[in-house]
């Protein structure tokens, strides 16, 4: 048995299964298993540092693997943005079939995207920007409830309103994303209306991706509490793993009037990267999502995808055609 959907079909991958654009996580060595194992995996574009890199990269993900892959460009508003036509440029020159895009008014980068044949998927936090995207001529959606790491945006719905809410205005395949990493997640995406499943925190506790074991070992043993919701004050929520360096910053908002400049030094990247390099993951800033408590082991990427695979088809087949009598 395989499950097939929407995305399956239109994205001409085996499984309905996405490793999303992740910071500092999306390499050949974390994407090319996934693409391997019949998912599909998204290099992250801006965690390289030129448009030249990035090409690279690609080139080098198409060495390890034969199956279908991506890249993520996530457009963030910023004083000085990177040179986004470049690495759109390098994107298309590497011959990328799929993009996820995520963040600020992407319609410039779908148009150009789409011009050359690539399909889009845009990433997004709440039903009417899932429809903007829509418009736009994106290919499929995914959406992001409240339990995802990273930006959550500022309406605080969870996935279990959100996703249904989507589903039942979104014509086009979606994804559902925030808070799955087994196969009961899958079923009950598929239940609520999704046509698979985007997930970030369970693929960085696997063998192959390029984060410190030490982080890894942490996610493990942390529940679904663990989490902390940062740049709340600031109204550009990202939800991060609880550590000294989240709560400290936590604890500067609660005061009140905080700018981003009296956190800034706590949440600087070149502090959680070095923190990633050196093992520490109290020493600095790091995503992960409250699906932490559902994470108890390490596997490779296979196995991870296999057994969410094996768990949806067990539900649907045994456990829940069982209830219908």
């Amino acid at each position: 048995m395989s499950i097939s959907t929407r995305f399956t079909e239109t994205f001409g991958v085996e499984h309905p299964i996405v490793q999303g654009g992740m910071q500092w996580v999306g390499f050949a060595e974390m994407v090319a298993p996934v693409a391997n194992a019949g998912a599909l995996g998204f290099l992250t574009a801006l965690s390289q540092p030129t448009p030249e890199d990035l090409a690279k990269e690609i080139a080098r993900t198409r060495e390890m693997t034969d199956k279908p892959f991506g890249v993520n460009l996530t457009i963030l508003p910023a004083i000085k943005p990177p040179p986004y036509a470049e690495y759109r440029q390098a994107i298309i020159e590497g011959g990328i079939e799929i993009v996820e895009t995520a963040g600020y008014k992407p319609q410039e980068h779908v148009d150009h995207f789409k011009e050359h044949g690539i399909k889009v998927i845009h990433k997004c936090t709440a039903v009417r920007h899932a429809l903007s995207a829509e418009r736009m001529g994106v290919d499929a959606i995914s959406i992001d409830g409240f339990e995802c790491a990273g930006h959550p945006g500022e309406d605080d719905i969870p996935g279990l309103i959100l996703i249904p809410a989507a589903a039942n205005k979104v014509k086009i395949p979606m994804l559902a994303s925030g808070g799955f990493a087994d196969g009961r997640g899958l079923v009950a995406a598929l239940a609520l209306g999704a046509d698979g499943i985007n997930m970030g925190t369970r693929f960085c506790v696997t063998k192959e991706a390029p984060i410190h074991e030490a982080f890894k070992q942490r996610m493990v043993q942390n529940d679904e509490r663990d989490t902390k919701l940062i740049f709340r004050t600031l109204h550009n929520t990202a939800r991060v793993m609880k550590n000294a360096v989240s709560s400290e910053v936590v604890d500067i908002e609660a005061k009140g009037g905080a700018k981003f400049e009296d956190i800034m030094h706590l949440v600087a990247g070149s502090r959680g990267q070095q923190a990633m390099k050196d093992g520490d993951p109290d020493g600095g800033i790091w995503s992960a999502g409250m699906v932490q408590g559902l994470i108890n082991d390490i596997p490779t990427v296979k196995e991870l995808i296999d057994r969410i695979i094996s768990e949806a088809e067990e539900i649907i087949t045994a456990r829940l055609a069982g209830v219908v009598k």
